[in-house]
């Protein structure tokens, strides 16, 4: 049986994170590989990252980041249940257990939204083509409804839902690595609703949990790929979107979003992956494997987005029907 044509969105996150990572993503970009970026307007080189999506005309989205570093909007004169004592977003782990405590005021995360949203069109001078979340925040219970509504809000149709078809059966990734992802898969799955409800769209597929850092190569991208392909008729068109993090890694004390880079981006697998995306051999393989590389507009010409639960192929991918 013929493979489904596969419509392809490669979007490097943290783009105005540093310089180095930056450098490192246009390059990427310039060579065929990244077709997407999200951009962290709280990054400490969003200003100069601006530019070089301008000079580049490379597709930009919003990275809204709720984690890391400070706030662009009212929080950051204190007194935010966002923040720590020290004025900085609550971290990677902190802000999940805030939001679970119910410890997060949401009207204060549609604030911090918008904010970014605003900050954004005055670095591009537009509106975002798409708006994801860093460390996949946009999808934790409650901040997935107010996400949704201030994308809706601000006319942005594009996100990311952060499934993953099989991360959990992924015996090469580590076990804080494979938990994180079935937590964020489950997540997933509950934000649907909300995006639904508030006419978001994303693609069929999305693969990037399981081929982060040192587990990117191209067998590795293709085999998610795959795995995300099985049981589902030929006859129907599969969009999909590889999420990545390239780049050159940073140096201290330049980078991050106002703490200073963390060791994520401090690390020799931001490189791994630079390598793996600039590699002849991945492109290769996929257009082999029919597997076209475009941006989100693409998709939107072509008509491939889906829109809620209208899709017997999310179907197979959420794992039940819709009520």
């Amino acid at each position: 049986m013929a493979r489904p044509r596969v419509l392809l969105v490669v979007t490097a996150d943290d783009f105005g994170y540093c310089p180095r990572r930056d450098e490192g993503i246009v390059e990427a970009f310039l060579a065929g590989t990244v077709t997407s970026v999200s951009l962290l307007v709280n990054g400490m080189a969003a200003e100069s990252a601006a530019e070089l999506a301008r000079r580049h005309r490379i597709p930009t989205g919003l990275h809204a980041n709720l984690s890391e570093g400070r706030p662009v909007g009212p929080a950051r004169h204190g007194g935010s249940s966002l923040l720590s004592p020290g004025g900085f977003f609550l971290g990677k782990t902190g802000f999940r257990e805030a939001v679970a405590a119910g410890d997060v005021a949401l009207p204060q995360v549609r604030e911090e939204l918008e904010a970014q949203l605003s900050r954004f069109r005055e670095l591009l001078g537009g509106a975002p083509t798409h708006v994801d979340g860093h460390q996949h925040v946009h999808v934790l219970p409650g901040v997935c409804q107010v996400f949704a509504e201030a994308l809706q809000a601000h006319g942005v149709r594009f996100t990311r839902l952060p499934l993953e078809h099989g991360v959990g059966g992924c015996a090469w990734l580590e076990a804080p690595a494979r938990a994180f992802a079935c937590t964020v898969e489950r997540d997933a799955r509950a934000a649907v609703g909300p995006f639904s409800r508030h006419g978001l769209r994303w693609t069929d597929a999305f693969v990037g949990l399981s081929t982060c850092g040192r587990h990117m190569s191209a067998h590795r991208v293709l085999g998610a790929l795959a795995l995300a392909l099985e049981n589902i008729p030929a006859s129907h068109a599969l969009t999909a979107e590889l999420m990545a993090h390239p780049g050159y890694p940073s140096v201290p004390p330049t980078g991050g979003c106002g703490e200073g880079p963390d060791a994520f981006s401090c690390s020799w697998e931001r490189l791994h992956e630079l390598h793996v995306l600039k590699a002849p051999t991945l492109r290769a393989q996929l257009a082999q494997d029919g597997v076209q590389l475009c941006a989100l507009d693409d998709l939107q010409e072509w008509g491939g987005e889906r829109s809620g639960r209208d899709s017997p192929v999310r179907q197979h991918f959420l794992g039940h029907s819709p009520p």
